[in-house]
């Protein structure tokens, strides 16, 4: 499990560590890992590295700093180095004399035309807003693949916002701690970290890697059963729109479920495409469940009004997802039906979170964890706000993040597989955050898998889920 903290707190645990390290040591050692990874680079994208060339896009500061001794370390390996100072006047001195000592050169904005690799010095963690009209003007000139020192140039470091021209990375490297822009933000790239030795409390948030999901996910043992593995109701889909149960049911079975029950109109076509789903029509008639997953698919009449207010009545944790979420900002006294002390996992996209929250006073904007958080905190419930980053916050202030690497689930039918996968894993006994980011988690990977470079639909997200699975359950045991 990966930790993440907000520049603030990067910036103050630097400066504990500055104050007593010799000076331009850690400025020096951070330039080391961006050669490292430049070199990388050159050796992926061309084949070799001595003779290439590189420029450097320098601004004012450390972060240009940063970049101009990278040149230096370049020019070692024979990698012909060229720098573009944006504010010549203010240029790190230190590191420009140690660049132009190796054998680099200062240049113009027409060197980029032939550069192998762009290495992006321009600002660093404590500037703010879009690039400057001069710095847009040379980036929208690079062709070149791009190494960003700390983050993407014109990138927000604490929500991963873009509100202009801003530079876009295949590699980003980043020291003394990984911060929120690198896993809320596409434009990153590839990330890699050099560790400065910092010393940090809790983070802000926690991303979950292959070997947490994979310790974490339910896989039944040698005395486990169809009910103690956990048994999860599906409460979706409509006359009009039986595929979303379809998906949502077929998400669960797959997801190891001990046991599905589905409660709803489309039971002939749940039955169908998955004969071993206990299938019923109503919610009253499902059996005992362990969790419920209840609104994709399910219109927003009375009728549906009513089931979601029988699953929330039920006493047993519950996922709430696409029409769900949409009659509880329609009927806020849905609400009432809840036991407060049982947890509620909602799953919302952004346009589905504004109708829940802005009668609540909380807006998306661009901090996207920060909202999360205050909503959960409002509702007293888990909030998994889906998109390239998908946020999962608790009621009690700890957050999880779990960012794409593609866009392949970008697709209708894509958020009921999630919600199914979810529910599966509360009925397992996983608390909702760790449930929402474990789902999250394989549900990319089921993604990935099922595209294979190609757009790909929700139904292959469903079949690929095994081997998502699988692929993470390795480490079930390590």
């Amino acid at each position: 499990m990966r930790g993440v903290w907000t520049t603030a707190r990067v910036r103050e645990a630097e400066d504990k560590v500055l104050a007593r390290t010799p000076e331009g040591a850690l400025m020096r050692r951070a330039a080391h890992g961006v050669a490292l990874h430049t070199m990388r680079l050159l050796r992926s994208t061309t084949g070799a590295v001595a003779g290439r060339r590189v420029v450097l896009l320098v601004g004012a500061g450390n972060n240009g700093g940063d970049a101009l001794w990278a040149g230096a370390f370049l020019r070692k390996r024979s990698v012909g180095v060229t720098a573009v100072l944006l504010a010549p006047e203010r240029a790190h001195a230190e590191g420009l004399e140690a660049l132009l000592w190796a054998g680099g050169r200062i240049g113009t904005a027409e060197d980029l035309d032939s550069a192998h690799v762009v290495v992006d010095g321009i600002v660093g963690l404590s500037a703010r807003g879009s690039l400057r009209p001069d710095a847009a003007a040379l980036v929208s000139r690079v062709r070149a693949p791009i190494v960003a020192v700390d983050l993407p140039s014109g990138v927000d470091p604490d929500t991963g916002a873009v509100d202009g021209p801003a530079v876009d990375a295949q590699v980003t490297v980043t020291f003394g701690a990984l911060k929120p822009v690198h896993f809320l933000s596409p434009r990153c790239g590839e990330v890699h970290f050099v560790d400065l030795g910092l010393d940090l409390a809790d983070p802000d948030f926690e991303v979950f890697d292959t070997e947490d999901v994979g310790r974490a996910w339910p896989l039944p043992g040698p005395s486990d059963d169809k009910f103690t593995q956990g048994v999860v109701g599906i409460a979706a889909g409509s006359t009009t729109y039986p595929g979303a149960a379809v998906l949502s049911v077929g998400a669960a079975v797959r997801a190891t479920s001990g046991m599905t029950r589905y409660a709803g109109p489309a039971a002939d076509e749940v039955r169908q495409r998955w004969p071993e789903v206990v299938a019923t029509g109503s919610v009253e008639d499902a059996g005992r469940v362990q969790a419920w997953v209840v609104g994709p698919g399910l219109g927003t009449g009375k009728a549906s009004r009513d089931v979601v207010a029988s699953v929330l009545g039920a006493g047993v944790p519950t996922v709430v997802d696409a029409d769900g979420i949409t009659l509880l900002a329609e009927h806020p006294t849905l609400w009432d039906a809840r036991d407060p002390e049982v947890p509620v996992l909602l799953t919302p996209h952004d346009r589905e979170f504004a109708r829940v929250a802005e009668p609540l006073g909380v807006d998306l904007g661009a901090d996207r964890v920060a909202a999360a958080r205050a909503l959960a905190a409002k509702l007293n419930a888990t909030v998994l706000l889906k998109g390239h980053a998908t946020v999962i916050a608790a009621p009690d202030g700890r957050v999880a993040v779990n960012a794409a690497r593609s866009h392949w689930l970008a697709t209708a039918g894509s958020g009921d597989v999630l919600s199914g996968l979810s529910g599966a894993l509360l009925a397992a006994g996983l608390e909702p955050r760790l449930a929402g980011a474990c789902a999250a988690f394989v549900h990319v990977r089921a993604g990935e898998l099922a595209a294979s470079g190609a757009p790909t639909s929700a139904s292959a997200i469903v079949d690929a889920l095994p081997d998502a699975i699988r692929g993470v359950s390795r480490f079930r045991h390590a």
